[in-house]
């Protein structure tokens, strides 16, 4: 295991604050967190006719706990149900919600096909219901919806079998899913269909109600990895044009059937090489990896370079996009960048470095592109890990303008009403912090639905947790 203390071990802020001088990191943070109106955190934003009413937000996260034929479940209810008493103003897309059959991550993700459109439109409804119940006012509550191809990772039909639809070959990922030759990779004909699929999934959300949909860009997924495509040939690979193409023609074909939305990405702003666990257990690059094909990063594939995401911002700004949340590398193979842990979920490697360095990270390169485009609504990611401390560095984080909303994710799964709380001035209930056990991440890549088994008395509740901490001995 680590030898770096956790966090939940720095009990006063002094505590803390030595902490990151330790590690050298310039992370801000305010000793004391300011509730009410004059709380930085609790400021109205406008995103052209949107009123977001604060600057938290929560981020779309999947719980595998839908239908195999892509309808929500109670369990899927129950999650925005506390998605909607949470006290954010901004839902950034719910979860991912694939745009066809083919695009799904696991047999139970959710589909935006004609027959499950209204159960999806009665997600959102339940949503809005449950934050008028808890806060009377919705009129600046904002709520959107993830669109989503898994491409390489997808596995739409069995737990156990990946069917990837990958955007090129990667000599670190391919044997990791089976890819043997060209047949795992999507065409340009697949592609240009799926572009239709995209906007009349956009039509589809509009339809329902969702005020703006995020075309997925992250973690590994196929928009993301098409970002990467430097190998790939034809008209979707290659230069940057190539590469964003299949963004560009989605935003097109949804600017002329579904104006009235506003278009957001979630963004893997940067990552490294494919991590590997090694014989100690600590996370390592693969030596396989291809530092060509790793988008936001420097010619060894180990540092954050923004030079591409800072064309890509540009690219949106100039498609009239106004929203932009960020992230990091891919739950797959980089989780210590995307959700810093200091547990590691069961298929995964304990962390090479502190977590504080990767939620730093992640902040610092969200700071720098929301300088570079201040009229941009820029979303952050990556906060889970400060536990307590999270609230003094998100007030922090938008008191200085390094970005204008807070997205919090697992933390809502064991906390959902955590920035009621903050923003309230309740002290928060620390035995329902998050402790980045990775249960919530290790549970679906055991085939089991996802939640928060150590700390959700529901989830702890569950026969499927008996089945977890059984799989989870067995390695």
């Amino acid at each position: 295991m680590p030898t770096f203390p956790r966090v939940a071990s720095l009990k006063t802020f002094d505590e803390f604050q030595s902490r990151l001088r330790e590690l050298g990191l310039q992370l801000p943070a305010d000793e004391d967190v300011t509730t009410g109106t004059a709380s930085p955190l609790s400021r109205a934003a406008k995103v052209g006719e949107l009123t977001i009413g604060n600057r938290f937000c929560i981020l779309p996260m999947e719980g595998w706990d839908g239908t195999t034929d892509g309808k929500p479940t109670d369990l899927t209810r129950r999650r925005w149900r506390h998605f909607g008493i949470s006290g954010a103003k901004l839902m950034w897309g719910g979860e991912a919600v694939a745009v066809r059959h083919d695009g799904r991550a696991n047999p139970n993700q959710l589909c935006l096909t004609e027959n499950n459109l209204s159960e999806i439109g009665e997600l959102r409804d339940l949503l809005i219901q449950s934050h008028a119940d808890r806060f009377g006012n919705t009129d600046d509550l904002v709520v959107g919806l993830q669109l989503t191809h898994s491409g390489r990772f997808a596995r739409p039909n069995q737990k156990t079998k990946a069917e990837p639809r990958a955007a090129q070959r990667n000599p670190a990922l391919d044997p990791r899913l089976d890819i043997n030759d060209d047949s795992g990779v999507i065409s340009d004909d697949e592609l240009k269909t799926l572009i239709d699929d995209f906007v009349v999934a956009a039509r589809r959300s509009a339809k329902l109600g969702f005020q703006f949909v995020d075309i997925k860009h992250c973690h590994g997924y196929l928009g993301h990895e098409l970002l990467s495509g430097v190998d790939r040939p034809g008209e979707f690979g290659g230069s940057f044009e190539n590469r964003t193409r299949f963004l560009r023609e989605i935003v097109a074909g949804i600017r002329a059937e579904a104006p009235e939305l506003e278009l957001g990405v979630r963004l893997s702003i940067f990552d490294f090489l494919p991590y590997r666990k090694s014989d100690s257990g600590v996370g390592e690059p693969d030596p396989a990896g291809d530092p060509r094909l790793v988008f936001g990063s420097n010619s060894r594939g180990d540092a954050v370079v923004l030079d591409e995401p800072i064309q890509f911002l540009s690219l949106m700004q100039s498609l009239g996009m106004k929203l932009i949340c960020t992230t990091a590398g891919s739950p797959y193979y980089t989780p210590h960048l995307q959700r810093p842990a200091f547990f590691p979920p069961s298929d995964g490697y304990d962390p090479p470095e502190d977590p504080l360095i990767g939620v730093d990270r992640q902040i610092e390169a969200t700071a720098e592109l929301k300088k570079r485009f201040p009229e941009m609504f820029v979303v952050g990611s990556g906060y889970t890990y400060l536990q307590d401390w999270l609230p003094n560095v998100a007030q922090a984080v938008v008191q200085d303008g390094l970005a204008d909303s807070i997205g919090l994710g697992r933390m809502v799964l064991s906390y959902p009403d955590l920035p009621a709380d903050v923003l309230e001035g309740n002290q928060l209930a620390r035995k329902k912090v998050c402790r980045t056990f990775s249960d919530c991440t290790t549970a679906p890549r055991k085939g089991i639905i996802s939640g928060c088994y150590p700390l959700d008395p529901f989830y702890k509740n569950l026969p499927e947790r008996k089945e977890l901490l059984e799989l989870k001995k067995q390695g």
